[in-house]
């Protein structure tokens, strides 16, 4: 469904935002690179976890039980296991990006130029997905 012209105008406030509250994050996003590594990490991810779902299988239905374990079965589970961390791992990295980067560079100030936002309110010292949602609301509420 494509966006109204209201949307794709208020995305772009938000993209210019973006670019310009924190300009070395902005750069890091815009590039392709970070989709096509998380989803080249989740296509291995979902291939290990399918290969562990058929050793698991193929274990318990296999005639080879070395002492009545079944060994092919518990690779498979250690392969499945392999997948879920080699998912998590990927999630954790992209997810701690972001908080690296947040940070402002030194002697750069914000668009209200102190500690203090629009109207003279003390602005919030969080992250950066809050100080959006706050730059959001005053839009709507100024009209």
């Amino acid at each position: 469904m494509p966006l109204s012209e209201h949307e794709q105008r208020m995305l772009e406030q938000i993209e210019s935002a973006l670019y310009a509250e924190d300009p070395k994050f902005a750069s890091s996003v815009r590039g392709g690179r970070l989709r096509s590594t998380s989803s080249r990490r989740r296509l291995q991810a979902a291939a290990l976890f399918a290969i562990g779902l058929f050793l698991l299988v193929a274990g318990i239905a296999a005639p080879f039980k070395p002492g009545g374990f079944p060994i092919i079965s518990l690779v498979g589970f250690i392969a499945m296991f392999g997948a879920g961390v080699l998912l998590m791992i990927g999630n954790s990295r992209r997810s701690a990006r972001p908080d690296s980067t947040e940070t402002p560079a030194a002697g750069s100030s914000g668009p209200s130029g102190g500690s203090t936002g629009r109207g003279g309110r003390p602005r919030k010292s969080g992250g950066f997905s809050e100080r959006m949602e706050d730059r959001f609301r005053r839009r709507f509420e100024q009209e």
